[in-house]
């Protein structure tokens, strides 16, 4: 071994102790006479100590610079009184060097390692081996470790079994576009990266596994921002013979013991549970950070024929702050702006000296006015905003507003808020293609009272699908899938599949639930998403070891590249010639 002990592993109890350490330059200092070098592993800091009285080892400790890999040998002695660094664990002790190993050099660094230097993403990203270094980074790669560790645990123990499901498959529409790979010996057909092992869980309960899990690889070939990425990972889960509130009991309790595990904060359990509906109508989406307080209310009956404000409206919304002592006509404008660029009308009452004011007071019946003042507790300072329009677009507005105020108020209570959304619709138009599209994906089961209404008004059909939210994040989702071919015949018809489309591509699926399929569901959680949250970061990127930019690159590899004309070849594939943009005739 060229080392007895890490760099975060000498205490005082270690003193008079011969070591080897090896490890990273972290930083070099000349006290004229005296070099100290904080020697740097995964696991900590160890000061070196070497003096000019070794006048061999000094010349060599005097070359060194940061980031060059050390071997080093010494004895561990005590810091002078005084000179203790209680602030590290290895801050009691330093070790004396008697002899001094230069294992390799560093070339002078594109950015300092440590952390209290921020640095440009991409160039963080283009020297990824070295952004990995910092110890921000290694706490969340390590956080992420003992998170798979407790899930995979707490799985097993509950008699879950891990199993790894296919790379290369078959394209199949799950919301998202693939990626293609192309067959070599095939020509001219492609497998698809899997957007979630969907299909294949399922057939595992077919086949009789009964409860299945993986953290699963999963590829879609969408748009980017801080939570989404190409390439991301989920733990995937499927039971047998289950209804949704054993799901529930599953994930939550999983969920509680995560917590207290890794972070050690206790989670308070049953999280609260709201319809879709309920979600959309008081918070404006699908899934609501609860951290914050304030929700939107329906004013519409208050309001109603008791207002002349131009246009009608098909609803009226208000959002009520408590304090905002900062609000002002400027920052009105700058709100009824935005308002009107979301294509709603907004508008206030403000609330200082005993007394509401409103650029709507005298358009409000006396009696709506009443109303409004007794409905909410004004005090010195509230504030209401009241917005009309559109009823999907007034929501729209104000749960992004909401969102945006309690950053800037600071209404956002530091904690952890988890919830789930349930009895999402089955179906939404697609206007475009003028067809019904899955809300989630084909395979989600239908509520089995509403039925009947497949054939009459699939809008009204509510599915046994759920989300979890936390914190404003969507972290999960889930079903009771459709175990009956039939039924899932009879979704893909009203999904405007013809019969050959559907052989074509879950011929193989509808073939299987032919075989005795028992009822079953489950969840794929965001592991990436949920590392976030755990680690405080406010990108995905910062919990993943290579992750891609924005635009799906790979700054530190140079993916996706281009490959020879021989590699296409062999495949069959031929490119497309670039067109040459046209040249732009400037005025004369």
């Amino acid at each position: 071994m060229l080392r007895t002990h890490n760099c975060g592993a000498l205490r005082k109890e270690d003193i008079g102790e011969e070591v080897l350490l090896a490890g990273w330059v972290n930083r070099r200092r000349d006290h004229g006479g005296v070099i100290f070098i904080d020697l740097r592993d995964r696991w900590g800091l160890t000061q070196l100590v070497i003096n000019s009285n070794q006048p061999e080892i000094y010349q060599s400790a005097n070359a060194v610079k940061s980031e060059f890999v050390l071997q080093v040998k010494g004895i561990v002695r005590a810091r002078p009184e005084g000179l203790a660094n209680l602030k590290l664990p290895t801050g009691e002790i330093e070790v004396a060097v008697s002899e001094v190993k230069i294992l390799s050099e560093s070339k002078p660094l594109p950015f300092e390692i440590e952390e209290k230097n921020e640095t440009d993403e991409s160039l963080r990203l283009h020297y990824r081996y070295l952004d990995l270094r910092r110890t921000r980074m290694q706490k969340n790669l390590i956080l992420r470790h003992q998170v798979c560790q407790s899930v995979r645990r707490y799985l097993s123990e509950r008699q879950f079994i891990e199993v790894e499901t296919p790379f290369l498959t078959k394209s199949t529409p799950e919301g998202a576009r693939d990626f293609l790979v192309p067959s070599r010996l095939s020509e001219g057909n492609f497998y698809a990266l899997p957007q979630s092992p969907q299909l294949f869980k399922q057939i595992l309960m077919i086949a009789g596994y009964d409860r299945y899990f993986q953290i699963a690889k999963c590829f879609r070939d969408e748009d980017l921002r801080a939570d989404r990425q190409p390439e991301f990972s989920q733990v995937d889960i499927e039971m047998s013979f289950v209804e949704r509130e054993d799901i529930f009991e599953l994930i939550e309790t999983m969920m509680k013991k995560l917590f207290y595990e890794v972070l050690g904060i206790q989670l308070e359990t049953p999280f609260p549970r709201m319809s879709y509906d309920e979600a959309m109508n008081c918070y404006g989406c699908d899934k609501p950070d609860l951290r914050i307080s304030c929700t939107i209310d329906d004013l519409s009956l208050l309001l109603e024929d008791k207002i002349e404000v131009g246009s009608k409206s098909d609803s009226w919304n208000g959002l009520f702050l408590q304090e905002w002592k900062g609000f002002s006509r400027k920052k009105a404008d700058l709100l009824s702006q935005m308002a009107k660029n979301a294509g709603v009308s907004l508008s206030y009452i403000k609330f200082a000296k005993e007394e509401g004011t409103s650029p709507l007071k005298n358009k409000i019946s006396e009696q709506a006015w009443s109303k409004i003042i007794e409905k909410y507790p004004f005090q010195e300072d509230s504030l209401l905003l009241m917005a009309w329009g559109e009823r999907p677009k007034v929501l729209t507005f104000l749960g992004n507003l909401r969102i945006n105020l309690g950053e800037e108020l600071n209404l956002i209570q530091n904690q952890f808020k988890f919830c789930w959304i349930l009895d999402f619709p089955l179906f939404e138009w697609n206007a475009e293609e003028n067809r019904w599209d899955s809300m989630h994906h084909p395979f989600t089961a239908p509520r089995l009272d509403q039925l009947d209404q497949l054939n009459i008004d699939p809008s009204q059909v509510k599915a046994q699908a759920y989300d979890i939210v936390l914190n404003g994040f969507e972290i999960g989702g889930g079903s009771i899938r459709i175990h009956r071919s039939d039924l899932q015949e009879k979704i893909f018809q009203l999904l405007n599949l013809s019969e050959g489309e559907i052989q074509q591509k879950f011929g193989y699926f509808i073939e299987a639930l032919q075989y005795g399929c028992p009822p079953h569901g489950g969840i794929a959680l965001g592991l990436d998403r949920i590392m976030m949250l755990m680690s405080g970061e406010s990108s995905i990127r910062e919990t993943m070891a290579f992750p891609k930019t924005q635009k799906g690159t790979c700054l530190m590899s140079g993916a996706p590249s281009p490959v020879s004309d021989d590699q296409l070849m062999v495949l069959g594939i031929q490119l497309r010639e670039k067109k040459e943009p046209k040249a732009i005739k400037e005025d004369s």
